[in-house]
């Protein structure tokens, strides 16, 4: 019989929820082969930029539903790996408006939060201390938009030696072109583009790190789309034919 596309999916799904024990009994890992340029949730700072309703609402390059979701699920990651995090806002009792009521949520001392009158948040000296006050030289930058808010402090930090990297689908621009060409400059400038899934993934990066298995795969439930489907029906179907065997 031919393996569909959707059953192979399922068995590639199904390799995730193992049980913990097997997984764990894997003693090939080793953390010292990782890459350099892979990120860990100790050696960068995140950066939220702007992710404001009034900002949104000119938003061209992603429909809105998509960038709330992966903005928070972003957002989520950060906060469930202890990064380094600061979220910072345009004028935003004046014109921008509040963050995103998940990112509040998330994030929801907002006495910690920094409030620029500045485009490129770089040019703000607070951000640049409370950056060099966590000592990382890598960042990791999202908010909007992408041609502005985005593009000043990566060009800027990269100027000033760090490593940038931007999360795309959190980021979003005023048209499909406006957020591309932003991502084409920053990138020739040298920044790294990732998605929100795949800097979740890349920090846990082993299935066998029981603290967070999880809570990383009921983050990607919740704000991972079909992928997250993919995990809860394979979770629900197992549990069921247990529960049917246990039952005869």
């Amino acid at each position: 019989m031919k393996k569909t596309k959707f059953g192979i999916a399922i068995a590639a799904l199904a390799l995730l929820v193992l049980p913990l024990a097997a997984a764990a009994q894997n003693p090939h890992n080793d953390p010292s082969l990782a890459a350099a340029q892979l990120l860990n949730p100790d050696d960068h700072t995140l950066i939220l930029i702007d992710h404001e309703s009034q900002m949104a609402f000119a938003v061209g390059s992603q429909p809105i539903e998509n960038l709330r979701n992966n903005t928070v699920g972003l957002a989520k990651a950060a906060k469930l790996f202890e990064v380094d995090t600061i979220v910072t806002t345009v004028a935003e009792k004046s014109f921008s408006g509040p963050l995103f009521p998940g990112l509040r949520a998330t994030f929801p001392d907002e006495s910690k939060y920094i409030d620029r009158t500045t485009m490129n948040s770089w040019e703000d000296t607070r951000v640049v201390k409370q950056v060099e006050a966590f000592g990382h030289k890598k960042l990791v930058l999202a908010g909007l938009w992408t041609e502005i808010c985005i593009t000043g402090p990566a060009l800027s930090a990269i100027e000033d030696g760090y490593q940038v990297y931007v999360i795309a689908d959190a980021s979003a621009g005023v048209s499909p072109e406006a957020h591309e060409r932003a991502m084409q400059r920053m990138i020739q400038a040298g920044a790294i583009p990732m998605t929100w899934m795949q800097y979740l993934l890349e920090l846990h990066r082993d299935w066998a790190r029981a603290g967070k298995y999880a809570e990383v795969t009921a983050l990607a439930i919740e704000h991972g789309g079909g992928y997250g489907l993919g995990i809860d029906y394979i979770k629900t179907m197992q549990k069921w034919a247990a529960e049917g065997a246990s039952s005869h």
